[in-house]
């Protein structure tokens, strides 16, 4: 079963159409959501959490949907770039208040966190720095025993320290409480460290999906002189830049590329954020 399931989702605005014909998560691992900002990732995950209303389309959480099932909306975390929690608020009161709404709130795992943290619960969360915020929104987030987490720009803004102690936290997690992750985000060196699968939204669109390792294997960045790029060998990439020490390029097929171009090119493995600079500057 997937984790997240979307057919045929249809949101419109004034400047922008959200347009996705099939979206699957699967269940138990990291999926990494990327893509520029003013994509879709946000709308997508407001749709899913029933935080607007689509135009069209069907969204199933672990095959229900979220509004009709009291039980799904208890197993859904979600961590976004601003919390929502009171700014003048205690620590102490916010997880009070929070708490009492989840049957599986587990006490011991919050305060493990806490203590990690060496967050003080009297503190006023408004006075926290933003990587203390995003601490207690994971601890948090994690302490309702989530199936599903949703993040949407979690560790934006954030030191990498402060970032790689989030993921690692993260994949402790999955892996000891069969936790399923919705990653959306632009900062990919987060998602070249973690995610198993890549969802690709750009304009509102799905432009590629699958197994983040597979992906990076397909494609290849290849550098060479620019009197090798013409008319007919651009037809096997997906984009490029000329300037004046030759061309740099992106391939989804490496094999069929190395065909045309053989040895006189050089082949780079790309990251994550190479595809998607290259993916956009195609479209």
């Amino acid at each position: 079963m997937e984790a997240i399931k979307i057919k045929n989702l249809k949101k419109q605005y004034k400047n922008f159409i959200l347009n996705i014909d099939e979206m699957k998560v699967p269940k138990g691992y990291i999926t990494g959501f990327i893509g520029p900002n003013g994509s879709g990732k946000t709308t997508t995950i407001k749709s899913i959490m029933n935080m607007i209303s689509p135009d069209d389309g069907e969204i199933s959480v672990f095959g229900k949907n979220i509004d009709e099932d009291l039980s799904i909306k208890e197993r859904v975390g979600f961590i976004g770039d601003i919390s929502g929690f009171l700014e003048e608020s205690k620590l102490k009161n916010i997880k009070k208040n929070i708490s009492r709404f989840y049957s599986n709130w587990d006490d011991n795992l919050y305060n493990k966190l806490i203590n990690s943290f060496s967050l003080n619960e009297t503190s006023i969360y408004g006075k926290l720095s933003k990587g203390q915020k995003k601490q207690f929104d994971l601890a948090i987030a994690l302490s309702i025993r989530p199936k599903l987490l949703i993040m949407d720009e979690p560790t934006a803004n954030l030191d990498p320290v402060v970032r790689n102690e989030f993921l690692e936290i993260l994949q402790e997690q999955m892996e000891k409480n069969d936790l399923t992750i919705f990653y959306s985000t632009h900062v990919t060196s987060d998602l070249d460290k973690c995610a198993d699968y890549i969802i690709f939204i750009y304009k509102g669109k799905i432009i590629l999906h699958g197994e983040k390792d597979n992906i990076l294997e397909n494609h290849s960045i290849i550098k060479g002189k620019k009197e090798l790029l013409d008319e007919e060998t651009s037809k096997y990439v997906l984009s490029s830049k000329v300037n004046s020490f030759g061309f740099t390029a992106l391939t989804s097929n490496k094999s069929e590329v190395y065909e045309v171009f053989g040895e006189e090119v050089i082949y780079e493995k790309p990251t994550l954020e190479d595809i998607m600079l290259y993916y956009t500057r195609r479209n």
